[in-house]
């Protein structure tokens, strides 16, 4: 096991490893330091007073700020003198550019192999994968579209509607739905200058649209010799914009059959990639004719990964510094056990289009009872700040079934307080979700805030007293 391992990250991430570091530590005796890297700003956060030390990241003159920026990770990891690193979510969590940069440098990466990271990153590539694989596919391009000329063509055999999709990034960016051919065009081209301006590759795809399907995922990791679990499915279908808001573990739509040939598909997909590490493999799946369609696969451990965790009872972060120590995966997959589900508790205001509202967290006090986990970065005096995301925390709640779970998280969300000066959370707008018929009986598919978010601004918050 490493000595001395850096964490590439800030918030909540930084905190979940910190805490997985500890139980190591307690469990096995074996010393491993954290050094937290951080900017000027964040000299008194939680997550650099938790570490045990600390190295200060310099401003830099790119936008992107010094979390990404290669040169001044290198000089911060030079001075940490960490054998290891640690990136979580977001950032460079799936650069492989970054993770051949740890390797030059000698440092074990906690995470997938480059080449891993890059063939499955890339969505053409991976969709490439999954069909000699024989996991299903969307009918779909085959490949890059690089003119609209092309687009009209595949278009024509894929049928409207369709999406146009970035080849590299993720996050909810450069992805347009195209209806029609007289919206083509557009969604073409925004979708390219999208890609360019957020990813760096203005290379894009197109494939077909998926209508009232559910956003299906599962939760893999895999060692480095041979054996890949698939311990967790998860349905993260309650989305704005693409981006999740609720994460459950397992599907409410799913059979157990269907779920372990998901597993199965899986499987074989990150092992054909030469996969190691935790990583998350997506699928769109269509209730009314029960098929699957592969979407991309996450290289990295994702926000909602406690869902699966508390099903399981695994610690999906100290598997991983296991895994990349050299570790093998023994025993038995633990089963998924009860029904947990995920809300994602953000300083935005639901009332403004969901505006990042950060501020100084001036009241902040988190539930507490049977079944709940509270993930979180962040303290009572700290500042939440607007370039940064406007997570403030993840409350979890499990339950024996699904109403049990769903019961327990509108309790614990009620008993969340977080007063924000100059700022506000979306709790009110989340209590009101919990409650919708839709979310209640299951059967909310990725489109369905979309579609009713008009009709929910324009109700008055049945919750707007206990908005704090």
């Amino acid at each position: 096991m490493f000595a001395r391992l850096a964490v590439v990250n800030r918030g909540e991430p930084a905190i979940r490893l910190i805490r997985a570091v500890r139980e190591l530590n307690e469990e096995h005796g074996f010393g491993i330091t954290v050094i937290a890297l951080h900017t000027e700003a964040e000299q008194r956060a939680l997550f650099v007073r938790a570490a045990d030390e600390a190295v200060l990241l310099r401003e830099v003159e790119s936008a992107s700020g010094p979390y990404l920026d290669h040169e001044e990770l290198e000089r911060a990891l030079r001075l940490s003198r960490a054998d290891a690193v640690w990136v979580g979510w977001g950032f460079v969590a799936e650069d492989p550019d970054f993770a051949e940069l740890c390797e030059r440098m000698g440092l074990v990466f906690v995470g997938p192999p480059a080449q891993a990271m890059r063939q499955l990153g890339d969505k053409i590539e991976a969709k490439l994968l999954a069909e000699k694989t024989g996991v299903p596919v969307a009918p779909w391009s085959g490949g890059p579209v690089s003119s609209l000329e092309e687009a009209t063509k595949h278009a024509e055999e894929i049928e409207y509607p369709l999406v146009v999709k970035a080849r590299s990034g993720g996050g909810g960016r450069g992805i347009r739905v195209a209806r029609s051919a007289d919206e083509l065009e557009g969604a073409f081209e925004r979708t390219q200058v999208e890609a360019k301006n957020t990813f760096g590759d203005p290379v894009v795809f197109m494939e077909s649209l998926v209508g009232g399907g559910r956003h299906i995922e599962v939760q893999v990791i895999a060692d480095a010799h041979g054996t890949v679990w698939a311990p967790g499915v998860r349905d993260c279908s309650i989305q704005r914009r693409n981006q999740k808001l609720v994460e459950e573990s397992g599907s409410p739509v799913l059979s157990a059959e269907q779920q372990t040939e998901l597993r199965e598909k899986s499987i074989a997909l990150v092992s054909a990639a030469g996969y190691t590490g935790a990583g998350t493999v997506e699928f769109l799946y269509q209730p009314q004719d029960k098929t699957f369609a592969f979407m991309e696969v996450n290289t990295r451990l994702q926000v909602e990964h406690p869902v699966t965790e508390t099903t399981t009872g695994l610690d999906l972060v100290k598997l991983q510094l296991l895994v990349a120590a050299g570790e093998k995966l023994t025993g038995e997959v633990p089963p998924e056990v009860g029904h947990a589900i995920e809300v994602r508790l953000n300083a935005e205001d639901a009332d403004e289009g969901f505006a990042p509202a950060p501020g100084t967290v001036s009241v902040f006090s988190l539930p507490t009872g049977p079944g709940i986990r509270v993930d979180t970065g962040i303290a009572a005096g700290e500042v939440i700040p607007p370039e940064y995301d406007s997570m403030v925390a993840k409350v979890i709640a499990w339950g024996r079934d699904r109403p049990e779970a769903l019961a327990r998280l509108r309790c614990a969300l009620r008993d969340t307080t977080v007063l924000i000066q100059g700022g506000t959370t979306i709790k009110s707008f989340l209590l009101d979700l919990l409650e919708r018929p839709e979310v209640v009986s299951g059967e909310a598919d990725t489109q369905w805030l979309d579609r009713v978010g008009a009709e929910m601004a324009e109700t008055p918050a049945s919750h707007a007293d206990v908005a704090l």
